[in-house]
């Protein structure tokens, strides 16, 4: 039983890598991520196969203000006439006027790319932005939707509990986990060490939070459904832990950045395809580069600046 929720593609770089959801409840409508705002006819399509029209939208929820899950929120409340946002209250102020997020992320990738790849950020009016403390309740037709500080990814991360469907959805949280790496053993998850606001402790925290409420299923943005959460959670422990101990090995081993880097990088390289040999992935390495080198090189880079912040 699905309780009413539908997975959608944002597809965002490629299919199967970032995904919205709509939850449905008695002719009603939440949104929770969007994607870019090149995702945003994705997310009105599927609306519409769902019986709704975007005045029966009340909520985007998003679970942080970065780009992936939440560039396209300006373009698409634009044209979800009722729809409040929900956002940390950490991100909101980024969500009303996003100049420092694209500054940011334009700074690395350049303005060309970044248009190319996310579209124009457009503001959200103030009077449209609700921030969710933690344990703030969004109704939804009678539907509880409650929101919980999760930070360890990012500080301006939110989780959201569907007590209804009893499932979570997680944003990064909870990790990645892509299909193509489903095995006889189920799905793999892997941590996201990201840059800035990489915090281990939180991190572990967070994930034992949201396996404190027992949830049938998580529902992560990196992508789809994932099952047998105790089980995941742990390996994410047990991964996170890990990571931490191959930062800090290459931070005693070399202080040049782009060798600590490099190093870094290597080690979260043979670590994954190790891992995923034992899961009984049949991919070779480059399938692997193919699948999560760019997650490798942004978790080396998250994993930099952790060592760096302490």
């Amino acid at each position: 039983m699905n309780h009413g929720i539908h997975t959608i593609d944002t597809g965002f770089t490629r299919p199967g890598l970032d995904a919205a959801y709509l939850i449905v409840e008695n002719g009603r409508g939440a949104f929770v991520d969007c994607g870019t705002s090149h995702g945003v006819p994705h997310l009105l399509q599927a609306l519409r196969e769902a019986g709704l029209t975007p005045d029966q939208v009340d909520w985007l929820i998003v679970t942080h203000v970065h780009l992936d899950h939440a560039g396209g929120a300006g373009e698409l409340l634009a044209r979800l006439p009722n729809a409040k946002l929900l956002v940390h209250p950490r991100g909101a102020r980024h969500m009303v006027d996003p100049t420092q997020l694209w500054a940011g992320a334009s700074a690395v990738y350049g303005a060309a790319v970044m248009e190319a790849t996310y579209g124009k950020l457009r503001p959200v009016p103030a009077e449209r932005v609700v921030e969710a403390s933690d344990g703030y309740v969004a109704q939804l037709s009678g539907r509880p939707l409650r929101c919980l500080d999760t930070p360890g990814h990012a500080r301006h991360h939110l989780c959201v509990h569907d007590e209804r469907a009893n499932v979570c959805f997680t944003g990064d949280t909870f990790g990645l986990s892509y299909r193509e790496l489903d095995t006889s053993q189920g799905a793999f998850v892997l941590p996201t060490t990201t840059p800035v606001q990489f915090d281990p402790d939180a991190l572990h925290a967070s994930i034992d939070r949201l396996v404190a409420l027992q949830p049938d299923a998580m529902y992560l943005t990196h992508y789809g459904r994932v099952t047998d959460v105790p089980r995941q959670a742990a390996s994410l422990h047990e991964q996170i832990n890990a990571l931490v101990t191959m930062a800090q090995t290459a931070g005693q081993q070399t202080a040049v950045p782009a060798e600590r880097h490099a190093r870094i990088k290597q080690a979260l390289t043979d670590f994954y395809a190790a891992r995923l040999s034992a899961h009984g992935w049949p991919g070779d390495r480059a399938a692997l580069q193919t699948l999560i080198g760019m997650d490798l090189e942004l978790n080396a880079q998250g994993l930099g600046v952790w060592l760096d912040s302490r």
